[in-house]
């Protein structure tokens, strides 16, 4: 806990902060027109967080991001530099990229995955050098649903035929995404065999070193596809209501709480809104989280979108903290915030206001590696830094 002084009402674009510990005095909230005038101890994004037995030792975490540099899966060596720069630069914790349950949950034939014993091996060598910069590894487990079997963004994330390497995909209803190919609708028994696709990549994971698992169920990949009424046509007991368009995400929960030990963190992404009328609402996300948390889900990681093609909405710094500011507040239940997050002193306020209770950086951290040092520096906060950089750490007696 550290005590704040903001000298003044601050919006997007500025704050002032002065001294090394702080009173706060105003706060401008990101997302409405109020202003808040209250003196407190309040978190920073350097305290600590302890979720079940982990304890992370800060809340500047490093997102998801794709790599699309996999052979049969694999891990290799550039996975390893990409990740390993973000634990030598300071952050907490470090999520893998979106990583297949198996060879036909996989968005394109370069993602890695976590479905066979050899992919355990290389994502071994990868966490533990994570652990010994000392921070905590997460792992994002995934299923592209109607979004799989394509090109890489850079060759124009096009539809591949499977008479051209590529492979059947599957979704809750036949629709397809854009101009990918269409989805085989799933019955019951593929249902159940992609429930336990998950739950032996949370086995895989926990023999791998993780320290989290976070279920993707975002951005119009499956879980988000039965989620979402736009995505979900189904008259069984997978589609139609609030309750049965869930229960394909309760599932896969409780097949991977089996398995994952209890001490352990378990977190889900969610898109919190599609961003239109007709699609998932912030509103049916805390329900969701409520009933997460029932389950065994410890947060909920807050992003939006990704259901509908080329949906248009209002895009800006912090424009989806609001998200998790609501699920925090109203499900009772841990948030990450996500979404154009790039100044330290506005991120630390998001953590300080109790918006959320860690931040998730993804192109930021691609720019700057070595994020956290810079918001430790401007934030005032001594952080340490690996033996072999601390020649370059700021210095009141040397500032050069």
């Amino acid at each position: 806990m550290r005590t704040f002084i903001v000298a003044r009402t601050y919006n997007y674009h500025e704050v002032l902060i002065r001294n090394e510990t702080y009173w706060l005095t105003q706060y401008y909230f990101l997302h409405n027109s109020m202003t808040v005038l209250y003196r407190r101890q309040m978190m920073s994004l350097f305290d600590p967080l302890v979720i079940r037995s982990l304890t992370i030792k800060n809340r500047i975490w490093v997102s998801p991001m794709c790599q699309y540099s996999a052979k049969n899966g694999l891990p290799n060596d550039w996975h390893f530099a990409h990740l390993a720069q973000f634990a030598m630069g300071g952050a907490g914790l470090i999520f893998t990229e979106a990583t297949a349950i198996s060879p036909s949950a996989r968005s394109t034939a370069v993602d890695t995955g976590i479905w066979n014993e050899e992919q355990v091996a290389s994502w071994t060598r990868i966490v533990s050098f994570i652990h010994e910069q000392g921070a905590k590894s997460a792992i994002q487990l995934w299923h592209a649903g109607r979004k799989g079997s394509a090109t890489t963004p850079w060759e124009g994330h096009r539809p591949v035929s499977i008479d051209t390497g590529g492979w059947e995909i599957f979704a809750p209803s036949p629709l397809r995404f854009g101009e990918l190919n269409i989805p085989i609708e799933l019955s019951k028994a593929d249902i159940e065999i992609i429930i336990q696709d998950y739950k032996s990549a949370a086995e895989r994971s926990l023999r791998a070193g993780f320290d989290v698992v976070e279920i993707h169920g975002a951005h119009g990949y499956l879980i988000h596809s039965f989620l979402s009424p736009i995505g979900n046509k189904r008259i069984d007991e997978y589609g139609g209501e609030f309750l049965n368009r869930v229960r394909f995400l309760s599932e896969v929960t409780k097949a991977i709480r089996e398995v994952w030990p209890l001490d352990k963190p378990l977190f889900v992404r969610l898109s919190t809104s599609d961003w239109v009328e007709e699609g998932w609402t912030v509103q049916d996300s805390i329900e969701l989280a409520k009933l997460l948390k029932v389950i065994g889900v410890d947060l909920i990681d807050c992003s939006t979108g990704g259901v509908v093609p080329d949906v248009k909405y209002q895009v800006g710094p912090h424009y989806q903290v609001q998200f998790a500011e609501k699920i925090k507040s109203s499900a009772g239940i841990l948030t990450g915030a996500v979404g154009l997050i790039t100044d330290p002193l506005l991120a630390n306020a998001i953590v300080a206001s109790e918006q959320a209770d860690a931040i998730l950086l993804g192109r930021e951290m691609l720019r700057n590696p070595h994020w956290a040092f810079q918001a430790a520096h401007e934030l005032g906060i001594d952080i340490e830094w690996p033996n072999q950089y601390k020649q370059a750490k700021p210095r009141k007696d040397w500032p050069y």
